[in-house]
């Protein structure tokens, strides 16, 4: 990176960007995804076109600014056009996410399993039994919390960074010690539009990698911080319209990354990829899951077998269900 002694200034990074191509862009031409390099390093630039401004000065002033204008056709009461829009004009009130036309992402340095992630590849729908999941999915979760991987997330918790955007932190003192969590915006948000909103719950403690270690014990915990985060995502954003019932919380499996953290979405957000079946399960439904489980407090969702989709890219699917799946195949050949 520019300089290896220290950290680069976020500022300089995206006009260092050196394109080389086109990874991957979505059907409605919304989001694209850039691949090149920064100082040498590879690197992916997730552009993704926000949402228009609301203020009413710009919004007046669209329909008779619009620039290379051209009607596309007509029919009785219809009409559609093609056409440029003006850049936001400054105002005095107005704020940098208000004139902001771009959401951009940046991943640098970017691994071989960023490019496979974001790239365009076919998906599977698996069923990972207890045992595959302690033979193969286990260790293979494992390793991706080696090397520093989860760096970023200690950082957040420990109060190194993002401190100015933590919502919600549990005291110490109400607590105990490996029961605290914290609340901030989800870095896929553009935090201005509420039926948009996405915000992370993180817990503080280290051992639950993902629902797989929830546990019947945990289910007090579970609705405590259900509520608990609940109320703060009402308490920050009510003054803009946000209530209780039109927040959804939801977990991950497989989740992209090994530590326990729960997502807070508004109830009108669009659900892609990431909120679908085989992908996304309800907080709710686990803890209705746990309740309902015979066994003592250690019965928990590891005895489970989890239906899930993963990417033909993904090494879950070319290093374990592929594998399991060709050699199931070869089995019943023999037979």
């Amino acid at each position: 990176m520019g300089d290896e002694t220290s950290p680069p200034d976020p500022h300089s990074l995206i006009p260092a960007f050196k394109f080389e191509r086109i990874l991957n862009q979505d059907q409605a031409g919304r989001r694209i995804i850039l691949h090149g390099t920064l100082y040498t390093h590879p690197a992916l630039l997730i552009l993704e076109r926000a949402p228009f401004p609301t203020s009413t000065s710009y919004l007046s002033s669209l329909p008779h600014t619009l620039s290379t204008l051209r009607n596309l056709g007509a029919n009785d009461v219809y009409f559609w056009y093609l056409a440029s829009s003006p850049s936001p004009l400054p105002s005095p009130s107005a704020n940098v996410g208000e004139l902001s036309d771009l959401k951009i992402n940046l991943i640098y340095p970017c691994t071989a399993q960023h490019v496979a992630k974001y790239s365009p590849q076919g998906v599977r729908m698996v069923t990972e039994t207890a045992q595959v999941y302690w033979e193969r999915v286990r260790p293979y979760m494992d390793g991706k919390r080696q090397g520093g991987r989860l760096n970023w997330v200690y950082n957040i918790i420990e109060g190194k960074t993002e401190v100015e955007d933590v919502i919600f932190r549990t005291p110490l003192q109400d607590t105990p010690n490996d029961e605290g969590f914290l609340l901030l915006p989800d870095l896929n948000w553009d935090r201005k539009t509420m039926n948009s909103l996405h915000l992370l719950g993180l817990v503080e403690r280290r051992d639950l990698w993902s629902l797989r270690d929830l546990r019947k014990r945990h289910v007090g915990w579970l609705r405590l911080m259900r509520g608990r985060l609940v109320d703060a995502a009402v308490g920050c954003y009510g003054g803009v319209g946000v209530e209780e019932d039109q927040l959804k919380l939801y977990v991950h499996y497989q989740p992209t990354y090994y530590h326990f953290h729960i997502h807070i979405v508004h109830v009108a957000f669009e659900a892609g990829a990431s909120q679908a079946i085989g992908k996304a399960i309800g907080l709710e439904s686990i803890i209705a899951t746990l309740e309902a489980m015979e066994g003592g407090e250690d019965a928990g969702m590891e005895s489970l077998d989890m239906c899930y989709t993963v990417g033909e890219a993904s090494e879950l699917w070319t290093g374990i269900f592929e594998p399991l799946k060709k050699a199931s195949r070869t089995v019943s050949e023999l037979q």
